[in-house]
């Protein structure tokens, strides 16, 4: 009796052939699912633009600068004699008040020259008293020869050396009292420099360095060394170096603001107070100094502490803004045109008032490409107000909670000019107003 043969050789193949059919089939669908999406997506051609909604917030245009922070008033105390340096009664940061102490030179010469002084002064008012009295001898023998001549009781040559006696004694006592003067310039002089031998403070305020070291010689004949210097801390000054291309925006009394390292984002203000005319150049860069005073009264504030600082050219707080780049450029190169346009874009802009009770600045038309109610995409014209790199302030034409084309999806096709339905070239790279 025969028997089938087994069926376990063709079962792999059968399987294989299975899977191989339903995976033929899922890639199928997934091309008819994926052909259908870029079906759907080009009947919507809002689906090749990215949108931004209208909101409200803060805008400033702002001129940047790096600046350092110094002392408005300060004074470098030095030693206006020479001589060894005993002691000094303050240290680093010790506060200190006009008239107190600060340090010692060692004043025996000058004590001793004072002292010398004084002894010469004294002999010579001595003297001054003997020659008052021949003076005095004088004018009488003078007076008596001249009543003897009178009654030619006497010598012509007696009343001739009486009278020469007592223009002698006046020249000399005259001579002696230019003596004493000088003695008592010098006196004057040699007191002085032994005040000076005590460093006195000239100013209140704080010891913020000691370039002198107890027990060092000073040297007054050359220069006049510097023992320490005090800064009134209470108000500092910032100085600042601002490009050219950017100092013709500043103005005094400009609002100001700025940053510390270490500030933790805290903010001084301050208003701009002078542009020194002349500039630096470094790298052969211009650069122009500005500076402006900022109150100090808890003493965060330290020298030479390194600030952000942001000049405000205009601002405007709660107001509707729009992105940049979604302001479309026009065909003459400008994006935006000024109501009041006498001067270059960036003058006009430059004098636009921070707003509040200078009136609100002045305003520019744009074109922007607005998604309607409707869905369609629509031109519109707005006026703008306050400008930066980032955002403008949306003075009319636009609402709240409307969308704006802001820039092209990764899919969408690039357009090469303005018209139709695509989004100008310019609107990408977000224009400058």
């Amino acid at each position: 009796m025969k028997t089938a043969p087994p069926l376990s050789g063709k079962t792999p193949d059968r399987r294989w052939l299975r899977r191989a059919l339903i995976a033929l089939a899922i890639a199928a669908l997934a091309v008819i699912g994926w052909q259908a999406n870029a079906l759907l997506k080009s009947d919507d051609p809002t689906s090749n633009y990215q949108f931004t909604t209208i909101a409200r917030g803060d805008i400033e245009d702002v001129v940047t600068a790096t600046g350092t922070l110094q002392p408005r008033e300060y004074v470098d105390v030095g030693a206006q004699v020479s001589g060894q340096l005993q002691k000094i009664h303050v240290q680093v940061g010790s506060e200190v008040q006009a008239g107190d102490l600060l340090a010692e030179i060692d004043s025996t010469v000058y004590l001793s020259r004072v002292d010398a002084s004084r002894a010469q002064l004294r002999n010579q008012r001595a003297q001054l008293k003997e020659r008052e009295a021949n003076l005095a001898l004088a004018q009488i023998q003078f007076r008596r020869q001249t009543a003897l001549r009178a009654e030619d009781a006497t010598a012509e040559e007696n009343l001739q050396t009486a009278e020469a006696s007592l223009k002698s004694a006046q020249a000399s006592l005259e001579a002696l009292r230019a003596q004493i003067e000088q003695t008592e310039s010098t006196l004057r002089g040699d007191e002085a420099n032994l005040q000076y031998a005590r460093v006195i403070s000239p100013m209140a305020g704080t010891v913020v360095s000691i370039s002198a070291r107890q027990g060092q010689t000073l040297n007054t004949n050359q220069q006049a060394p510097i023992i320490l210097r005090i800064a009134d801390l209470s108000v500092m000054t910032v100085r600042t170096q601002v490009s050219e291309a950017d100092v013709g925006r500043l103005y005094p009394k400009m609002q100001a603001y700025f940053t510390t390292l270490g500030g933790q984002n805290k903010r001084w203000h301050g208003k701009l107070d002078q542009i020194e005319p002349t500039p630096t150049t470094t790298n052969n860069v211009v650069l122009y100094n500005a500076l402006f005073d900022v109150p100090n009264p808890d003493a965060r504030l330290m020298t030479d502490m390194t600030a952000q600082v942001f000049f405000v050219v205009a601002q405007a707080k709660d107001v509707l803004q729009i992105p940049m780049g979604a302001l479309q450029q026009r065909g003459g190169g400008r994006n935006a045109t000024d109501r009041n346009d006498t001067g270059n874009a960036n003058t006009q802009r430059s004098r636009q008032p921070s707003g509040g009770s200078d009136g609100a600045p002045r305003t520019r038309q744009a074109t922007v490409r607005v998604l309607e109610a409707n869905g369609k995409i629509a031109e519109r014209t707005i006026e703008i107000g306050v400008t930066n790199r980032i955002v403008a302030q949306v003075v009319s034409g636009l609402s709240e909670g409307e969308k704006v084309v802001s820039g092209l999806t990764g899919s969408a096709p690039k357009q090469g000019g303005g018209g139709g339905s695509g989004v100008p070239r310019q609107m990408m790279g977000g224009p400058r107003l």
